[in-house]
Protein backbone atom coordinates (compact mmCIF):
# COMPACT_ATOMS: atom_id res chain seq x y z
CA UNK A 1 0.00 0.00 0.00
CA UNK A 2 1.17 3.52 -0.77
CA UNK A 3 -0.26 5.62 2.11
CA UNK A 4 2.71 5.73 4.54
CA UNK A 5 5.17 7.04 1.99
CA UNK A 6 2.84 9.93 1.19
CA UNK A 7 2.72 11.10 4.89
CA UNK A 8 6.46 10.91 5.15
CA UNK A 9 6.85 13.05 2.12
CA UNK A 10 4.48 15.71 3.45
CA UNK A 11 6.25 15.90 6.81
CA UNK A 12 9.59 16.28 5.14
CA UNK A 13 8.31 19.08 2.87
CA UNK A 14 8.01 21.90 5.58
CA UNK A 15 10.73 21.42 8.18
CA UNK A 16 11.12 25.23 8.74
CA UNK A 17 7.64 25.90 10.21
CA UNK A 18 8.50 24.89 13.76
CA UNK A 19 11.70 26.95 14.01
CA UNK A 20 9.90 29.94 12.51
CA UNK A 21 7.12 29.67 15.07
CA UNK A 22 9.68 29.49 17.87
CA UNK A 23 11.50 32.56 16.56
CA UNK A 24 8.27 34.52 16.29
CA UNK A 25 7.31 33.49 19.82
CA UNK A 26 10.66 34.64 21.18
CA UNK A 27 10.40 37.95 19.34
CA UNK A 28 6.89 38.54 20.63
CA UNK A 29 7.91 37.74 24.19
CA UNK A 30 10.91 40.02 23.90
CA UNK A 31 8.74 42.84 22.55
CA UNK A 32 6.28 42.37 25.39
CA UNK A 33 9.09 42.44 27.97
CA UNK A 34 10.50 45.56 26.33
CA UNK A 35 7.11 47.28 26.53
CA UNK A 36 6.68 46.20 30.13
CA UNK A 37 9.93 47.83 31.17
CA UNK A 38 9.40 51.03 29.22
CA UNK A 39 8.52 54.09 31.40
CA UNK A 40 4.86 54.94 31.13
CA UNK A 41 4.10 58.36 29.62
CA UNK A 42 3.16 61.03 32.16
CA UNK A 43 -0.28 62.47 31.59
CA UNK A 44 -1.25 65.75 33.19
CA UNK A 45 -4.88 66.72 33.50
CA UNK A 46 -5.97 70.30 34.01
CA UNK A 47 -9.10 72.29 33.42
CA UNK A 48 -10.23 75.48 31.77
CA UNK A 49 -10.74 78.58 33.91
CA UNK A 50 -11.92 82.04 32.89
CA UNK A 51 -11.96 85.55 34.32
CA UNK A 52 -14.99 86.12 36.52
CA UNK A 53 -16.63 89.44 37.39
CA UNK A 54 -19.13 90.20 40.14
CA UNK A 55 -21.93 92.70 39.52
CA UNK A 56 -22.87 94.24 42.87
CA UNK A 57 -23.99 97.50 44.46
CA UNK A 58 -22.20 99.57 47.09
CA UNK A 59 -25.55 100.23 48.79
CA UNK A 60 -27.92 97.78 50.42
CA UNK A 61 -31.49 97.51 49.24
CA UNK A 62 -34.28 95.26 48.05
CA UNK A 63 -34.02 93.87 44.53
CA UNK A 64 -36.55 95.67 42.37
CA UNK A 65 -35.91 93.93 39.05
CA UNK A 66 -33.32 91.56 37.58
CA UNK A 67 -32.99 92.21 33.87
CA UNK A 68 -30.73 89.27 32.91
CA UNK A 69 -30.73 85.48 33.07
CA UNK A 70 -28.13 82.73 32.83
CA UNK A 71 -26.46 82.52 29.46
CA UNK A 72 -27.16 86.12 28.43
CA UNK A 73 -24.34 88.04 26.81
CA UNK A 74 -23.91 91.41 28.51
CA UNK A 75 -22.13 94.40 27.04
CA UNK A 76 -20.14 96.80 29.19
CA UNK A 77 -22.52 99.36 30.70
CA UNK A 78 -25.68 97.31 30.07
CA UNK A 79 -28.23 97.45 32.91
CA UNK A 80 -28.22 94.24 34.96
CA UNK A 81 -30.55 94.88 37.92
CA UNK A 82 -32.19 97.66 39.94
CA UNK A 83 -32.69 98.25 43.68
CA UNK A 84 -35.54 99.88 45.58
CA UNK A 85 -34.23 102.01 48.47
CA UNK A 86 -36.72 104.47 50.03
CA UNK A 87 -34.14 105.25 52.72
CA UNK A 88 -31.74 106.77 50.21
CA UNK A 89 -34.52 108.83 48.64
CA UNK A 90 -35.42 110.18 52.10
CA UNK A 91 -31.77 111.04 52.76
CA UNK A 92 -31.64 112.85 49.44
CA UNK A 93 -34.62 115.02 50.41
CA UNK A 94 -32.96 115.76 53.75
CA UNK A 95 -29.66 116.66 52.08
CA UNK A 96 -31.37 118.96 49.59
CA UNK A 97 -33.18 120.76 52.42
CA UNK A 98 -29.85 121.28 54.21
CA UNK A 99 -28.34 122.58 51.00
CA UNK A 100 -31.17 125.09 50.59
CA UNK A 101 -30.74 126.32 54.18
CA UNK A 102 -26.97 126.69 53.79
CA UNK A 103 -27.45 128.53 50.51
CA UNK A 104 -29.88 130.96 52.13
CA UNK A 105 -27.43 131.66 54.95
CA UNK A 106 -24.64 132.30 52.44
CA UNK A 107 -26.86 134.65 50.44
CA UNK A 108 -27.81 136.53 53.58
CA UNK A 109 -24.15 136.94 54.49
CA UNK A 110 -23.36 138.26 51.01
CA UNK A 111 -26.23 140.74 50.88
CA UNK A 112 -25.74 142.04 54.42
CA UNK A 113 -28.46 143.65 56.57
CA UNK A 114 -31.88 144.48 55.17
CA UNK A 115 -32.84 148.04 54.26
CA UNK A 116 -35.13 148.28 57.27
CA UNK A 117 -32.33 147.20 59.61
CA UNK A 118 -30.00 149.85 58.15
CA UNK A 119 -32.69 152.53 58.53
CA UNK A 120 -33.34 151.50 62.14
CA UNK A 121 -29.62 151.67 62.95
CA UNK A 122 -29.41 155.12 61.40
CA UNK A 123 -32.38 156.34 63.44
CA UNK A 124 -30.74 155.02 66.60
CA UNK A 125 -27.60 156.96 65.74
CA UNK A 126 -29.56 160.16 65.04
CA UNK A 127 -31.41 159.77 68.31
CA UNK A 128 -28.17 159.31 70.25
CA UNK A 129 -26.65 162.29 68.43
CA UNK A 130 -29.58 164.54 69.35
CA UNK A 131 -29.39 163.41 72.97
CA UNK A 132 -25.67 164.21 73.06
CA UNK A 133 -26.32 167.72 71.71
CA UNK A 134 -29.01 168.31 74.30
CA UNK A 135 -26.81 167.13 77.17
CA UNK A 136 -23.99 169.34 75.90
CA UNK A 137 -26.18 172.46 75.94
CA UNK A 138 -27.59 171.52 79.34
CA UNK A 139 -24.08 171.24 80.73
CA UNK A 140 -23.13 174.65 79.35
CA UNK A 141 -26.13 176.30 81.01
CA UNK A 142 -25.48 174.63 84.38
CA UNK A 143 -21.78 175.49 84.18
CA UNK A 144 -22.69 179.15 83.56
CA UNK A 145 -25.05 179.19 86.52
CA UNK A 146 -22.36 177.52 88.64
CA UNK A 147 -19.94 180.30 87.79
CA UNK A 148 -22.60 182.79 88.87
CA UNK A 149 -22.97 180.94 92.15
CA UNK A 150 -26.52 179.82 91.47
CA UNK A 151 -25.84 176.10 90.91
CA UNK A 152 -23.81 173.84 93.13
CA UNK A 153 -20.71 171.99 91.99
CA UNK A 154 -22.58 168.68 92.36
CA UNK A 155 -25.18 169.70 89.78
CA UNK A 156 -22.47 170.79 87.36
CA UNK A 157 -20.65 167.45 87.70
CA UNK A 158 -23.88 165.53 87.14
CA UNK A 159 -24.55 167.51 83.96
CA UNK A 160 -20.98 166.81 82.77
CA UNK A 161 -21.34 163.08 83.39
CA UNK A 162 -24.67 162.93 81.55
CA UNK A 163 -23.13 164.76 78.58
CA UNK A 164 -20.17 162.37 78.39
CA UNK A 165 -22.46 159.32 78.61
CA UNK A 166 -24.61 160.71 75.79
CA UNK A 167 -21.52 161.19 73.60
CA UNK A 168 -20.44 157.57 74.19
CA UNK A 169 -23.96 156.38 73.33
CA UNK A 170 -23.78 158.41 70.12
CA UNK A 171 -20.47 156.75 69.21
CA UNK A 172 -21.86 153.30 69.87
CA UNK A 173 -24.94 153.99 67.75
CA UNK A 174 -22.68 155.26 64.95
CA UNK A 175 -20.67 152.02 65.00
CA UNK A 176 -23.86 149.96 64.87
CA UNK A 177 -25.00 151.98 61.88
CA UNK A 178 -21.66 151.42 60.09
CA UNK A 179 -21.84 147.68 60.77
CA UNK A 180 -25.30 147.58 59.22
CA UNK A 181 -23.98 149.39 56.14
CA UNK A 182 -20.98 147.08 55.70
CA UNK A 183 -22.85 143.82 56.29
CA UNK A 184 -21.21 140.62 57.55
CA UNK A 185 -17.46 140.29 58.02
CA UNK A 186 -15.47 138.75 55.16
CA UNK A 187 -14.62 135.74 57.32
CA UNK A 188 -18.32 135.19 57.99
CA UNK A 189 -19.06 135.33 54.26
CA UNK A 190 -16.31 132.81 53.51
CA UNK A 191 -17.57 130.47 56.23
CA UNK A 192 -21.12 130.70 54.89
CA UNK A 193 -19.96 129.98 51.33
CA UNK A 194 -17.92 126.96 52.44
CA UNK A 195 -20.84 125.66 54.47
CA UNK A 196 -22.97 125.85 51.34
CA UNK A 197 -20.32 123.81 49.49
CA UNK A 198 -20.39 121.19 52.24
CA UNK A 199 -24.15 120.91 51.88
CA UNK A 200 -23.82 120.60 48.10
CA UNK A 201 -21.26 117.83 48.56
CA UNK A 202 -23.68 115.97 50.82
CA UNK A 203 -26.34 116.13 48.13
CA UNK A 204 -23.89 114.87 45.49
CA UNK A 205 -22.90 111.97 47.74
CA UNK A 206 -26.48 110.84 48.28
CA UNK A 207 -27.23 111.25 44.57
CA UNK A 208 -24.25 108.98 43.82
CA UNK A 209 -25.67 106.34 46.16
CA UNK A 210 -29.07 106.71 44.53
CA UNK A 211 -27.52 106.28 41.08
CA UNK A 212 -25.94 103.03 42.31
CA UNK A 213 -29.40 101.51 42.70
CA UNK A 214 -29.33 101.00 38.91
CA UNK A 215 -26.45 98.60 38.41
CA UNK A 216 -24.81 98.21 35.02
CA UNK A 217 -22.35 95.52 33.96
CA UNK A 218 -18.73 96.60 34.62
CA UNK A 219 -17.45 94.35 31.83
CA UNK A 220 -18.69 92.41 28.85
CA UNK A 221 -19.25 88.72 29.40
CA UNK A 222 -21.69 85.85 29.77
CA UNK A 223 -24.04 85.64 32.76
CA UNK A 224 -22.90 82.63 34.80
CA UNK A 225 -25.05 83.00 37.93
CA UNK A 226 -28.01 85.06 39.13
CA UNK A 227 -27.88 84.75 42.92
CA UNK A 228 -30.82 86.95 43.98
CA UNK A 229 -34.29 87.50 42.59
CA UNK A 230 -36.82 90.32 42.64
CA UNK A 231 -38.01 91.12 46.16
CA UNK A 232 -34.97 89.68 47.95
CA UNK A 233 -32.73 91.83 50.11
CA UNK A 234 -29.26 92.50 48.68
CA UNK A 235 -26.55 93.31 51.26
CA UNK A 236 -23.92 95.92 50.47
CA UNK A 237 -21.38 94.58 47.98
CA UNK A 238 -23.16 91.24 47.49
CA UNK A 239 -22.63 89.79 43.96
CA UNK A 240 -26.16 89.62 42.59
CA UNK A 241 -24.93 88.60 39.11
CA UNK A 242 -21.64 86.95 38.11
CA UNK A 243 -20.11 87.17 34.64
CA UNK A 244 -17.60 85.00 32.78
CA UNK A 245 -15.34 86.43 30.12
CA UNK A 246 -14.48 83.47 27.88
CA UNK A 247 -12.22 85.74 25.84
CA UNK A 248 -9.95 85.73 28.90
CA UNK A 249 -9.69 81.96 29.52
CA UNK A 250 -6.73 79.77 30.46
CA UNK A 251 -5.83 76.18 31.35
CA UNK A 252 -4.79 75.43 34.91
CA UNK A 253 -2.60 72.45 35.90
CA UNK A 254 -1.21 71.15 39.19
CA UNK A 255 2.34 70.03 38.42
CA UNK A 256 4.74 68.14 40.70
CA UNK A 257 8.04 69.80 41.43
CA UNK A 258 10.05 67.20 39.49
CA UNK A 259 8.03 67.96 36.33
CA UNK A 260 8.22 71.72 36.74
CA UNK A 261 11.37 72.18 34.56
CA UNK A 262 9.20 71.24 31.57
CA UNK A 263 6.92 74.23 32.16
CA UNK A 264 8.95 77.44 32.49
CA UNK A 265 7.10 80.67 31.75
CA UNK A 266 6.92 81.20 28.01
CA UNK A 267 6.96 77.49 27.09
CA UNK A 268 4.52 76.41 24.38
CA UNK A 269 2.93 72.96 24.27
CA UNK A 270 0.02 71.09 22.69
CA UNK A 271 -2.89 69.76 24.72
CA UNK A 272 -6.03 67.79 23.92
CA UNK A 273 -9.47 68.92 25.02
CA UNK A 274 -11.88 65.93 25.19
CA UNK A 275 -14.89 68.22 25.46
CA UNK A 276 -14.11 69.54 21.98
CA UNK A 277 -13.67 66.13 20.35
CA UNK A 278 -10.01 65.75 21.39
CA UNK A 279 -9.17 68.97 19.59
CA UNK A 280 -5.47 69.78 19.76
CA UNK A 281 -4.84 73.30 21.08
CA UNK A 282 -1.56 75.18 21.42
CA UNK A 283 -0.98 76.75 24.84
CA UNK A 284 1.68 79.05 26.30
CA UNK A 285 2.69 79.08 29.97
CA UNK A 286 2.00 82.52 31.47
CA UNK A 287 2.17 81.98 35.24
CA UNK A 288 3.70 79.55 37.74
CA UNK A 289 3.03 79.68 41.50
CA UNK A 290 3.58 77.31 44.39
CA UNK A 291 0.55 75.67 45.99
CA UNK A 292 -0.11 75.18 49.68
CA UNK A 293 1.35 72.48 51.91
CA UNK A 294 -1.76 70.37 51.40
CA UNK A 295 -0.51 69.68 47.83
CA UNK A 296 2.96 68.52 48.89
CA UNK A 297 3.99 64.94 47.99
CA UNK A 298 5.48 63.50 51.20
CA UNK A 299 8.45 61.14 51.01
CA UNK A 300 7.98 57.84 52.83
CA UNK A 301 11.70 57.69 53.61
CA UNK A 302 13.55 60.98 53.86
CA UNK A 303 16.89 59.13 53.43
CA UNK A 304 15.90 58.05 49.93
CA UNK A 305 13.73 60.96 48.78
CA UNK A 306 12.36 64.41 49.59
CA UNK A 307 9.04 66.16 49.88
CA UNK A 308 7.95 67.43 46.47
CA UNK A 309 5.77 70.48 46.34
CA UNK A 310 3.07 71.03 43.74
CA UNK A 311 2.92 74.12 41.58
CA UNK A 312 -0.01 75.76 39.86
CA UNK A 313 0.73 76.34 36.18
CA UNK A 314 -1.46 78.60 34.06
CA UNK A 315 -1.29 78.49 30.27
CA UNK A 316 -3.31 80.51 27.77
CA UNK A 317 -4.33 79.38 24.28
CA UNK A 318 -2.41 81.10 21.51
CA UNK A 319 -5.56 81.37 19.38
CA UNK A 320 -9.24 81.78 20.33
CA UNK A 321 -10.95 78.40 20.73
CA UNK A 322 -14.58 78.13 19.67
CA UNK A 323 -16.84 76.31 22.10
CA UNK A 324 -14.41 76.49 25.01
CA UNK A 325 -16.18 76.32 28.38
CA UNK A 326 -15.09 76.63 32.00
CA UNK A 327 -14.42 73.24 33.59
CA UNK A 328 -13.43 71.40 30.40
CA UNK A 329 -10.57 68.94 30.90
CA UNK A 330 -7.21 69.60 29.28
CA UNK A 331 -4.84 66.64 28.76
CA UNK A 332 -1.08 66.87 28.25
CA UNK A 333 1.23 63.89 27.67
CA UNK A 334 4.90 64.28 28.53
Amino acid sequence: MSHPPIKKKMSQGKPWLLPLALVLLVLWLGWRFWLAYQPEPVRLQGQIEAQQYSVSSKVAGRIDEVLVKKGDQLARGQLAFTLASPEIEAKLSQAKAGQAAAGAMAEEAEKGARVQQIAAAKDQWQQAKAAALLHGKTYERIASLHRDGVMSLQKRDEAWTAWQAAKYSEGMAWQQYQMALEGAREETKIAAREQAKVAAGGVAEVEAYLADTRIASPHEGEVAQVLLRSGELAPQGFPVVTLLDMKDAWAQFHVREDLLPRFPVGTEFDARIPGLGDQLVRFKVTHVAVMGDFATWRATDTRQGFDMKSFQVEARPLQPVDGLRVGMSVLVEL
